[in-house]
């Protein structure tokens, strides 16, 4: 249709019209200068594009095709409660505002039938998973048997919580991954928060609290921000916790307690070099909600310093959380500083998933074929930032989704040894919800992988590593990690058997020719 281009949201029509709401074209930094959401009609008789709504967002067509209901505001990005309006359904020459037609839904009410609905959820459930999973024979299961097992529950469930249990009980009848159901209509349950310093601490004989680890953070991060680290506030590891806004603080009575509903707000810590209040001082922290990524920061750290000494420094660490953004980021962050090392360790273990192996793998499956240089810039490679040694991936059993993918193709496009324990084994994916009528969701596996053999891939199995070591716990405790050592000890064996076969660095600037002819 000749319309000018479009994000198109929406798509509806009548029998003298096609409908369709817009959105703005998304920039790095949000919506492009001048786009706005609009509503438009295409007049199928004039051959005409009309603006319909200014500033909608979002629409439904009355079943005559006479009237439209629009939706503004409200979305994410939207700001503040939706508004909405009835105007007429033909495309008028002067666009309609917000506001025309408004409605007034501030004494609107809805009666409910929970037990109905909770009976509609659970057909479009059944019948989601019917016509979308990734093959019609069902995993091999009597998909119509299984509804008519669980179906007999419904009854006797009393809240969102059983309805819940009973569709992933229903759904799990498919032994297969990413089979995810949640949400729906829960009442408010206002969580209680917990301030958390970013540090551990334990209590000595007297009872009193003692700062044994404060975790560095990266504080230009707000996601890694850590409270005893930050300008001004004077606390160092040994120190003691005297008191917290001014109440004192003893074993059995936990940190912890003193710290409820404090994150990101003002705190006084009262602290001293001994344990006790005389010449204590205070100091004023901000406590965060999540000590996750301090903690997932540190153990970054730990592990690419283990590797640096038990190397001598000719080895990389990279570790990869997940297969999204944050593993993208950290990456980047990780990954080219070490580009010059002689060995890379590849670090997936605990990967929570996502889809983006394939751009990862694109740089690390890039071949060094030949050199640039510059008069007054190093050399480089070409292709560039191209890795030039050797490499190592360790794994284990909660390497997951696109954590077993990596884990797969590793070993496939044979980058090197794969070290640890056998993955995962969910690799069948989704794409995104399809809402139930109280909000729920659950996910219906439509993708799968299968190999150049003709056979299924990974999905309940897992990826089984070249060299299988397991990191008992007991050495987990004691700070060691066999498995992260396996593999400093395979690329160390591969560096000094082979050092001039596949040289860290990439070669040495020629000579430079002696005539213009050479």
């Amino acid at each position: 249709m000749p319309v000018p281009p479009a994000v198109i949201r929406a798509i509806d029509a009548s029998k003298d019209a096609v409908y369709y709401a817009s959105a703005p074209i998304q920039g790095l930094s949000g919506p492009i200068a001048g786009e706005n959401p609009a509503i438009y009609g295409y007049d199928l008789k004039d051959r005409k594009d009309k603006v319909l709504v200014e500033g909608a967002d979002h629409f439904a067509l009355s079943s005559d095709g006479a009237k439209l209901l629009y939706r503004a505001g409200g979305g994410p990005g939207g700001g503040g409660a939706p508004s909405y309006g009835i105007v007429d359904a033909k495309p008028p020459d002067t666009p309609h505002k917000v506001g025309d037609g408004a409605l007034n839904l501030g004494g609107m009410q809805v009666e409910a039938d929970p037990t109905q609905e909770w009976k509609e959820v659970f057909n479009e459930v059944w019948r989601q998973e019917r016509d979308y999973f990734f093959e019609a024979s069902m995993n091999g299961v009597d998909w119509k048997k299984m509804r008519d097992k669980y179906a007999p529950l419904l009854p006797y469930v009393a809240d969102r919580y059983s309805l819940t249990y009973v569709l992933g009980e229903m759904i799990g009848e498919l032994s297969n991954s990413h089979t995810y159901v949640g949400g729906g209509d829960f009442p408010d349950l206002h969580p209680v928060n917990v301030g958390l310093l970013g540090a551990d601490y334990e209590a000595d004989a007297s009872g009193v609290y003692r700062i044994t680890k404060i975790y560095a953070g990266e504080n230009w991060d707000a996601h890694a921000r850590s409270p005893l680290t930050e300008p001004g506030v004077n606390v160092k590891e040994g120190d003691y916790l005297i008191a917290i806004n001014g109440r004192a603080l003893k074993a059995p009575q936990t940190p912890d307690e003193l710290l409820v509903n404090a994150a990101n707000d003002v705190v006084t810590l009262t602290v001293n070099s001994k344990p006790a209040a005389d010449g204590a001082r205070n100091v004023t922290v901000k406590p965060i909600g999540d000590e996750y990524s301090l903690r997932e920061l540190n153990m970054i750290e730990t592990n690419r310093k283990k590797v640096e000494a038990a190397s001598g420094g000719r080895i990389g660490y990279v570790y990869l959380p997940d297969m999204g953004d944050d593993g993208l980021n950290q990456f980047v962050k990780q990954y080219f500083p070490q580009i010059r090392k002689e060995g890379i360790i590849f670090d997936v273990r605990y990967n929570g998933g996502g889809f983006v192996d394939e751009l990862i793998f694109a740089r690390l499956r890039r071949v060094l074929m030949g050199m640039d240089s510059a008069r007054n810039w190093e050399s480089g490679t070409i292709p560039g930032n191209t890795f030039h040694g050797y490499m190592a991936c360790v794994t284990n059993h909660y390497a997951a989704s696109d954590g077993d993918f990596f884990s797969y193709f590793f070993k496939q496009y044979k980058l090197g040894p794969l070290i640890g324990e056998r993955t995962w084994g969910g690799v069948r994916g989704i794409r995104g919800q399809i809402p139930l009528m109280d909000g729920g969701y659950i996910t219906r596996p439509e993708f799968s992988l299968y190999g150049l053999d003709s056979k299924w891939l990974i999905e309940n199995r897992g990826v089984q590593p070249d060299v299988v070591v397991d990191n008992p716990p007991d050495l987990v405790r004691k700070g060691q990690d066999p498995q992260l050592e396996k593999a400093v000890e395979m690329l160390m064996e591969q560096i000094k058997a082979n050092p001039k076969k596949l040289p860290a660095r990439p070669p040495d600037l020629p000579a430079y020719p002696d005539n213009p002819g050479m």
